[in-house]
């Protein structure tokens, strides 16, 4: 082995130990174990074969791996992957300022996953569970540009919202019926991916902001929600199609 291979080797070791001790911190910050915490930082500290340099150097990189980690964290709802509703209103409130400054339109579509609570109490949570991805999962097939040109947030338990350039999806008839064709996940025990929708629009000449925009998009779910007859998936059918 060359000299060159020897020290290669060498260097890997360490940095090899620093990606270890960077995956565990952000870990043990997650689950808030203050103890591990304060060991792994301190193992970080005193890594060695590496310079002084370059150890204050990878240190830097962890921490701000971590705090970044840590901020995902804080704006990510667990069970979808989608934004909760403080990551949804950040990245949404960006939105709508690119949305002013290119003078483009927007749309912020309210969902609410009907029956959520009756389905908990009757088929159990982990099937609401299984409802709530699902609901994530359509999202993000109805809205491929999310991350880029739209943002997709659940909200809470049962509601959740997508603010988008896109006026492809921007009305409530055309959501429902790609909802009504949408496959049952996990199986034909699932019910059916019954929703309520309000939408509302952003004009960049009279602009509002995203807490606006929320409270308009809700009401018109809302006032949705209260036309629906018990079974309805879907508004507006055309011919052919059967309300139920």
């Amino acid at each position: 082995m060359d000299t060159g291979s020897v020290q290669r080797s060498a260097e890997g070791t360490p940095r090899t130990r620093n990606s270890e001790l960077a995956g565990e911190l952000r870990a043990a910050a997650v689950e808030g174990d203050d103890v591990r915490v304060t060991q792994l930082l301190s193992d970080l500290l005193h890594l060695q074969g590496l310079s002084r340099g370059q150890r204050i150097s990878m240190q830097l990189t962890t921490l701000l791996n971590m705090v970044h980690s840590l901020r995902c964290v804080t704006l990510t709802d667990e069970l979808t992957g989608l934004f909760n509703r403080r990551g949804f209103v950040q990245s949404g409130t960006r939105l709508l300022d690119v949305a002013s400054r290119d003078v483009r339109a927007a749309h912020l579509i309210y969902f609410d996953l009907n029956h959520l609570e009756r389905i908990n109490q009757t088929m159990g949570r982990s099937t609401g569970d299984v409802m709530i991805r699902q609901m994530g999962n359509f999202m993000r097939d109805l809205f491929p540009s999310y991350g880029v040109y739209e943002v997709l947030g659940r909200l809470s338990g049962d509601e959740f919202a997508t603010l988008t350039m896109s006026p492809q999806y921007a009305s409530r008839g055309a959501i429902l019926l790609r909802a009504a064709r949408t496959p049952q996940e996990g199986g034909t025990d699932l019910p059916p991916l019954s929703l309520s929708v309000g939408v509302a629009h952003f004009n960049p000449r009279r602009p509002l902001s995203i807490d606006k925009l929320l409270e308009s998009a809700e009401q018109a779910m809302y006032e949705h929600k209260k036309g629906l007859p018990d079974r309805v998936v879907r508004d507006d059918p055309p011919p052919g199609l059967t309300r139920f």
